[in-house]
């Protein structure tokens, strides 16, 4: 490593020992060594093998207030290489990673962070437009990802145009021999870093009879991006295969496994899953972004009323909060923003899901695990055993399950889980579908929470119109009401589809006692839904219809997820 430890040598070479990294005695001999030879003692203590460079550079970081980056796990982005010349990056052994063009920032991976005549030298050839953002990381990682990035084709249609089907070498790809050699090692890579820079939040590869699609689902709806000849999937396959600790040798049978990589500066994992079809394996990557993983409570898109209510609800010691909704309706994010709300030093929050999708910390998280026997029922029980407050269970799928959570509420703790039912009130019927008694769901379900993704409208090219007779029946409004709604349009901004990311709609159903007499005299579902409705409750469709008022969304974007044929 450089200067940093030229600077503060003495300092450096007493906190290693204090970490327990290295001895007096080595301190010692790479002292010695630098009297002979002066150089970064860093440099010389990993030449001498008493730790490694990744070591160093974690113990900087931490020393310096720095952030680290191991390079062996990052994506970088082609745009950011564009701005840096291979010249400057090699003579101040820097590594352009991501840039953030809309809000001009540059991050940089440096070997030095204090080197100000690197960082001047990067700001004028940028002519100071972009802010200069560095992360720390080892010199020979550097150096080598120089040699990577800067050598080789690195756009996705680059890379088509250098590979001619037919000719990838797959041993070599398959044993790791010389990667960022191999064109499809390098598509892959462009591929992935293109879904998240689009926000997508799953990655389809689709092989036909004579070709691959390849579709990312950006704002819940699916968009074809590229036709590949098929001769290329075979390649890829491995590569996918291989970053994600799949066995390459099985394509009969479907298999699991998972990416973790560095993606515009931020931790990005992909969990894979393959399947099996009869023109080869069919190839999904769902896309879990821990930055929009986690949103605070207050900016789901809740009103001040449902927002005090939610808060109501999790402020309730003990019980059950279920989150229904279909898949993909963000029923996981809504979870993980409640927990996050709700976690503090002084509660023990544990969870168990299928598989654990964004770290958080201070909760102990787990994941179902077939092969060590650990399934929901047997996790549950685990868990009561660990003096819980609080435990998440990813999902209610069977009597079993249910039972045990129930049984969780029932002895003191609080418990949060996700359903698969259409709204709120259908939670109830669902749950004595599975087997759950009327008298044990009352008094134990303190909250139900539906939602919906609704995609939101471009602000740059959504235009103003009055709604005719039928829709301001739908919306609730008289007709000769000065009221502007808004269409989907499509620009450049939005890639020509008129929105541009997601909200959620939602639907807050909070038991009191009047509720839970009606659940354990079996009331009809017209019943619960009336005496909610007498206490507040807003339904789906009301919400959705609230965010259509305010210009968030479109009729036809409500409309398709939420059914509101009964309004007009």
């Amino acid at each position: 490593m450089a200067a940093p430890q030229q600077q503060t040598q003495q300092p450096i070479g007493h906190l290693l020992i204090a970490k327990g990294v290295i001895s007096e005695d080595q301190l010692r001999i790479a002292t010695q060594e630098q009297n002979k030879t002066p150089q970064p003692l860093g440099r010389l203590l990993v030449r001498l093998g008493f730790l490694s460079e990744a070591t160093i550079r974690d113990v900087l970081s931490e020393n310096l207030g720095q952030e680290s980056v191991d390079l062996a796990n990052v994506l970088v982005d082609p745009a950011a290489i564009g701005l840096v010349p291979k010249e400057i990056a090699r003579r101040y052994i820097l590594l352009p990673l991501s840039v953030d063009a809309a809000n001009k920032i540059l991050t940089i991976a440096i070997a030095d962070p204090d080197n100000i005549i690197a960082l001047d030298q990067v700001r004028a050839l940028l002519r100071d437009e972009y802010r200069l953002v560095t992360q720390l990381a080892s010199e020979s990682d550097i150096l080598r990802s120089i040699d990577q990035y800067y050598g080789f084709e690195l756009s996705i249609d680059g890379i088509l145009h250098e590979i001619e089907p037919g000719e990838m070498d797959h041993q070599n790809l398959q044993q790791g021999v010389n990667e960022f050699s191999q064109p499809v090692v390098r598509l892959i890579d462009a591929l992935l870093t293109e879904a998240v820079q689009m926000g997508a939040s799953d990655i389809h590869f689709e092989p036909e009879s004579s070709f691959l699609r390849i579709r990312y689902r950006v704002d819940g709806v699916l968009r074809q991006v590229r036709s590949l000849h098929k001769s290329f999937w075979p390649a890829m396959v491995v590569r996918l295969k291989v970053m994600s600790g799949m066995n390459i040798a099985e394509t009969r049978a479907p298999q699991d496994g998972r990416i973790s990589l560095r993606l515009s500066g931020r931790p990005i994992d992909f969990r894979v899953a393959s399947h099996p079809t009869s023109y080869g394996e069919n190839l999904v990557l769902r896309i879990l972004d821990r930055q929009k993983g986690i949103v605070p409570i207050n900016q789901i898109g809740l009103d001040e009323a449902a927002l005090n209510t939610l808060k109501a609800i999790v402020a309730k010691p003990e019980g059950i909060v279920l989150v229904t909704g279909p898949t993909g309706s963000g029923k996981t994010t809504t979870l993980y923003s409640v927990l996050n709300h709700v976690n503090t030093e002084s509660v023990n929050i544990m969870t168990l899901e299928d598989p654990v999708e964004y770290p958080i910390p201070l909760i102990r998280q787990s994941s179902v695990n077939e092969a060590a026997k650990l399934d929901f029922v047997s996790g549950i029980r685990s868990l009561m055993r660990q003096d819980p407050d609080i435990i998440l269970v990813g999902e209610i799928r069977d009597q079993p399950t249910a039972e045990m959570a129930f049984r969780a509420a029932m002895t003191g703790h609080q418990v949060y889980s996700t359903l698969h039912t259409n709204s709120s009130i259908g939670a109830i019927p669902r749950l004595l579908d599975i087997g759950i008694l009327p008298d044990i769901m009352a008094g134990n379900i303190i909250g139900i929470i539906a939602q919906r993704l609704v995609r939101v409208l471009c602000k740059h090219c959504k235009y103003p119109y009055h709604p005719d007779h039928s829709e301001c029946k739908m919306l609730g409004v008289r007709h000769d009401e000065n009221i502007t709604i808004y269409r989907a349009a499509g620009c450049d901004i939005c890639q020509h589809q008129g929105y541009t990311g997601r909200q959620a709609i939602m639907e807050i159903l909070r038991m009191d006692s009047d509720l839970d007499d009606l659940i354990a005299r079996r009331a009809s579902i017209r019943d619960l839904k009336n005496a909610a409705l007498e206490r507040g409750f807003r339904p789906l469709a009301q919400d959705g219809i609230r965010r259509i008022l305010q210009g968030v969304t479109s009729i036809a974007e409500v409309a398709r997820v939420v059914d509101l044929s009964d309004r007009m």
